[in-house]
């Protein structure tokens, strides 16, 4: 049986977030001559949902283990509402924090588990019966109280930690990519479980994930991180419609990058050529285009289709993969240059057809970036889309 949501004269209103603001100012880490975090500048302010996002290695968990107290910093400081917390012990900042393991207690029940934090903090008896009760109505595991880690699924020990971290009535819950154990559905699910209790009981969360969609589901603000760098800070529909560099475009979707050479720039758009392509792209950077540059050009496999009868396409390419997904097919095809291109087509296609490809103007990106990128570029592009395709159920 489900618990039914909370109701109540405070059901239709967003509690107060605890938190006023917090700031982080050249906030960075390093290990000797390493540095997996430069300098990041961030305001966050209560009730915010921050996704810190990018992929293995680019100093988002680093990021997030230093605003948690589990790593000094190298320099910079946090403040939160006025007052520097970067010198004080874990414990002491008092944030909430759900980790990819849960680290629930197993000889403990979930009643228990939950009220661990309050009563190392002394807090009465009847307050921490209050507050657990409260806290498991709002995750809807009143029903399993009594029971051990063992005996829930995943979803359900993923909301024993959320709730164990926020029972404590913290002024910021961190959360490290706390759905990556759970199987493609269910983490489609939990998605709109922890931006329902962010919002219920008026949270301010900064979330680690490698994952774009779960960021751009859940995040008020983007942090993309590349290297130990911020890339762009952002709305979920400003990185996606407009990323600051080819690194953004490749974690946000922009599976086609395509390493071209500039034939001419004006205010139309800039024009480029390569592998059997021609590409009239909107340019990125406000500074004018060469002839003869190196450009990445980066498009959609969804705005990337086949051109319309009497439609000049960009090039023409043979399809060789074709996967069904559902209302459209993924292609995967070849143009003569050996170019890859990935696109969706909502009409038939076989595998050895001959398509005329083409793409507007506004949905082709053109970014400075040399030869030696395109091969890390695409890589993390198909990692983002493999992350995306994984969510499916």
């Amino acid at each position: 049986m489900t618990e039914a949501p909370p109701s109540g004269p405070s059901a239709g209103r967003r509690p107060a977030s605890q938190l006023g603001r917090l700031s982080l100012r050249g906030v960075s880490r390093a290990y000797g001559a390493h540095t997996a975090l430069h300098p990041l500048d961030l305001e966050i302010t209560g009730g915010e949902f921050i996704a810190l996002l990018g992929p293995s290695g680019c100093g988002k968990t680093t990021a997030l283990n230093c605003l948690a107290g589990l790593l000094p910093l190298t320099a910079g400081s946090i403040e939160l509402d006025g007052r520097r917390v970067d010198t004080l012990s874990p414990e002491k900042r008092g944030f909430g924090m759900v980790f990819q393991n849960y680290a629930l207690f197993p000889h403990l029940t979930v009643r228990a588990n939950v009220a661990f934090g309050l009563k190392m903090r002394g807090v009465a008896k009847a307050e921490i019966e209050r507050r657990v009760g409260e806290v498991l109505r709002l995750v809807q595991l009143t029903e399993h109280a009594a029971k051990h880690p063992a005996q829930l699924s995943g979803g359900q020990q993923q909301r024993v930690a959320i709730a164990r971290a926020i029972v404590t009535e913290p002024p910021l819950v961190l959360m490290d990519e706390p759905l990556s154990n759970l199987d493609a559905a269910l983490r489609l699910t939990m998605r709109g479980e922890i931006r329902r209790i962010h919002q219920d009981f008026g949270l301010t969360t900064v979330y680690v994930t490698h994952d774009q969609e779960e960021a751009l589901s859940l995040a008020d603000r983007l942090v993309v991180l590349h290297d130990g760098r911020v890339s762009q800070i952002g709305t979920p529909a400003e990185l996606y419609e407009h990323p600051a560099d080819a690194h953004v475009a490749a974690f946000m979707g922009y599976r086609n990058l395509l390493p071209l050479t500039v034939t001419s720039a004006d205010a139309a758009g800039v024009r480029a050529e390569g592998s059997g392509l021609r590409v009239v792209g909107t340019p990125v950077d406000a500074d004018s285009f060469r002839d003869g540059e190196q450009v990445l050009v980066a498009i959609r496999p969804e705005d990337l289709r086949i051109a319309a009868e009497g439609e000049t396409g960009i090039c023409e390419a043979v399809a060789e993969i074709v996967e069904y997904h559902g209302r459209v097919l993924h292609v995967e095809a070849a143009t003569r240059g050996g170019q890859r291109l990935h696109l969706k087509a909502s009409q038939a296609v076989r595998p050895g057809d001959v398509l005329s490809v083409a793409v507007d103007a506004d949905r082709a990106l053109v970014f400075r970036a040399g030869a030696a990128q395109v091969a890390q570029l695409q890589a993390e592009a198909d990692a983002a889309e493999a992350q995306a395709e994984a969510d499916v159920p």
